[in-house]
């Protein structure tokens, strides 16, 4: 028997974004086992085409479970709304009803890295030679937009000259496709890698002067 999971990614159905549509107006236990087929089929197998398709450049994928944990949030709904996937080498795939999303770089840093981050930023030369190289790569990609909490960031002078990116707790880029018919082609898989091509060096920036948190190690 041919193994589906080596089939060449050919993006996803109408059914994928059909299916999301329907369990976002019925997230139950009834409608996620008649509908089961159509996610292993329609939404899960083709991320695993996609994740597998990626992993030469861009190293192996992992997909998240499809189930909420929903111990410390009043909203009970089992199963979330999106299929997300993340990359090793940097990188965050995600479909839902709404169309393809995707995200580079460093969410939510931990105390260890927010504290490298900011010792990087505050250093003039090295912040601005990184950052025109980032500038002229992501200007060919005018769709991608950088997404980052904030904080007050306590104990720097109000009128420091990088105050608003001593601010962020995380620095990514983010760029969402809205349903269209490139959706279920190969046209998919382009659009993410010229994202992830685009965004890697924002990544290797992250990668140099802020690294992993030492809590995960």
């Amino acid at each position: 028997m041919a193994d589906t999971h080596r089939v060449t990614f050919r993006g996803w159905p109408s059914e994928a974004l059909e299916f999301y549509e329907g369990l976002t107006a019925d997230n139950s236990k009834t409608y996620w086992t008649s509908h089961k087929a159509v996610y292993e089929t329609q939404v899960h197998l083709p991320m695993v085409q996609l994740l597998a398709a990626l992993e030469p450049e861009f190293g192996p994928g992992k997909i998240f479970r499809p189930y909420r944990d929903v111990r410390f949030s009043s909203d009970k709904s089992p199963y979330k709304t999106h299929l997300g996937a993340w990359l090793e080498a940097g990188g965050y795939i995600q479909l839902s009803a709404d169309g393809l999303a995707a995200g580079s770089g460093m969410y939510d840093m931990a105390p260890d890295q927010l504290d490298r981050y900011r010792r990087a930023v505050r250093q003039p030369g090295r912040w601005r030679a990184d950052r025109r190289d980032r500038g002229r790569r992501a200007r060919r990609d005018r769709g991608t937009r950088s997404r980052h909490p904030e904080d007050r960031a306590q104990g720097y002078p109000k009128d420091h000259p990088r105050l608003d990116l001593l601010r962020h707790k995380g620095l990514t880029t983010w760029r969402e496709w809205k349903p269209a018919a490139w959706l279920g082609t190969p046209a998919a898989k382009t659009r993410i890698v010229e994202f992830l091509r685009t965004s890697r060096p924002l990544r290797q920036w992250l990668d140099a002067h802020v690294g992993p948190s030492s809590a995960s190690r």
